[in-house]
């Protein structure tokens, strides 16, 4: 008989944290194993974890709500031989003395996780003004868990700031004597992060909880921010041509193939083409090196309601513009579908978003970590142009938006790598281009 740990697993590239939103199993139930025992969310997919083993279900680590890093523990899982309920049961009873003897020196030992707080453990103390450094915490390592907090609130004795400031007078009346007749000190730096800005519900406002896709998605966005010095650059296309032969064929088209031929579908095949030829694009920070990515997998950003998804269109390079409209259709499908699996979304080189479908015409993306840049494809309107020959007509234009890593790639190469865009979007037509 063994105990054994299972940990937040990895659902995709980059992803480095998961949010326990529902456990589908209860401490003393019996899983298979590949059972699944959790409802986990990440910045890109919602997934159910499967057990690991085969046995029976001892701790659960984590709460509901719980953010947790990649590799640390979500629950305990006891395989093989009789379970220690069983054992307990036949086991010489101890005094309530005896056994609060041998339960505090375990409480005393591990207080690894004494100071790791999750969202939801914070947001519960902040609106319940909890001093959490006078809380003791019942979860692994010391760590305070949401109902740790809920026990404190229904009992009514909250521990506070002020509360510590006076026990600690109590307990040396003399250093206090002290400090109330020196000078006051410059307030010194805590190492805790500043708390979130006071803001509450008036009459009349909404107030929607954030959920842990959400929650997941700030963090994302907001590592990238932070930690990719971004730069931004856009180009003028004249699609006219491309609007032209898009337009003469994409009845028969859908008629023939049953889904639709997409301008979007041009463009990640122009992207996919040129980053053939621009690979330097195709790369992704390391630290001590720049990673430059053989395969071109780009990633298209599809909404929900509430969250934004990014499946992987693979190998692009490599498909007509027939596979791409065909795999956009059907990864777009099994988004609002919620059958989106985790291996859609890992391997992305190059996000592409369709910011146009929503009438959008200028917007700066933010880069999808940790590739090294970002393309919004905007609204194509119809706008008077002066031609080369001086003339002034009316053409279908679009903004092409881009994002990117200054770290990676500097202004030169990403103006090349537009300009052959722009080049190949605007040769594309029913005499040059076949959609097969």
């Amino acid at each position: 008989m063994a105990v054994e740990q299972m940990t937040m697993p990895q659902l995709g590239e980059s992803v480095t944290e998961g949010t326990i939103s529902k456990w589908l199993v209860s401490v003393g139930d019996t899983v298979n194993k590949y059972d699944p025992i959790a409802e986990v969310m990440t910045d890109k997919v919602n997934a159910e974890v499967p057990s690991s083993f085969t046995g029976v279900i001892k701790e659960l680590v984590a709460d509901e709500g719980d953010t947790l890093a990649v590799g640390e523990i979500i629950c305990k899982v006891e395989v093989g031989g009789e379970s220690e309920d069983a054992k307990a049961s036949i086991a010489p009873v101890s005094s309530a003395s005896e056994e609060m003897q041998k339960a505090e020196p375990a409480e005393q030992t591990d207080q690894s996780n004494k100071k790791r707080y999750s969202p939801a453990v914070l947001r519960l103390a902040q609106e319940n003004d909890i001093d959490l450094e006078q809380v003791a915490g019942t979860g692994a390592g010391g760590r305070i868990t949401r109902k740790d907090l809920q026990q404190i609130i229904e009992s009514g004795n909250i521990p506070s700031s002020a509360d510590k400031g006076n026990a600690a007078a109590q307990e040396s009346p003399a250093k206090a004597d002290v400090q109330q007749t020196a000078p006051a000190a410059a307030p010194q730096k805590t190492a805790q992060s500043a708390p979130a800005a006071s803001v509450s519900a008036q009459p009349g406002d909404i107030e929607i909880p954030v959920t842990g896709i959400r929650k997941a998605i700030a963090s994302n966005m907001l590592r990238s921010k932070h930690e990719a010095p971004h730069a931004w650059t856009m180009i003028e296309v004249d699609a006219t041509n491309l609007v032209e032969y898009r337009n003469t064929i994409k009845n028969e088209f859908k008629q023939k193939e049953g889904f639709n031929l997409t301008f979007f579908a041009f463009f990640v095949k122009a992207v996919a083409q040129a980053l053939k030829e621009f690979p330097q694009i195709n790369s992704m920070w390391a630290g001590e090196s720049i990673i430059q990515k053989k395969d071109i997998n780009i990633s298209i950003a599809v909404a929900t309601e509430d969250a934004l998804y990014v499946p992987v269109i693979k190998h692009a390079d490599e498909k007509t513009i027939k596979g791409i409209a065909r795999e956009i259709s059907e990864l777009a499908g099994k988004v609002r579908a919620g059958k989106l699996t985790a291996d859609e979304m890992k391997g992305g080189t190059f996000t592409v978003n369709n910011t146009g479908s929503f009438g959008s015409v200028q917007s700066m993306g933010i880069i999808n970590y940790p590739q090294a840049a970002i393309l919004q494809v905007e609204s194509i309107v119809k706008r008077p142009v002066v031609m080369n020959n001086g003339m002034i007509a009316v053409r279908d234009m679009v903004n092409l938006c881009m994002s990117l890593d200054h770290r990676v790639l500097d202004g030169l190469v990403c103006g090349r790598f537009l300009a052959r865009v722009k080049e190949i979007l605007e040769n594309t037509s029913k005499e040059t281009t076949s959609v097969y």
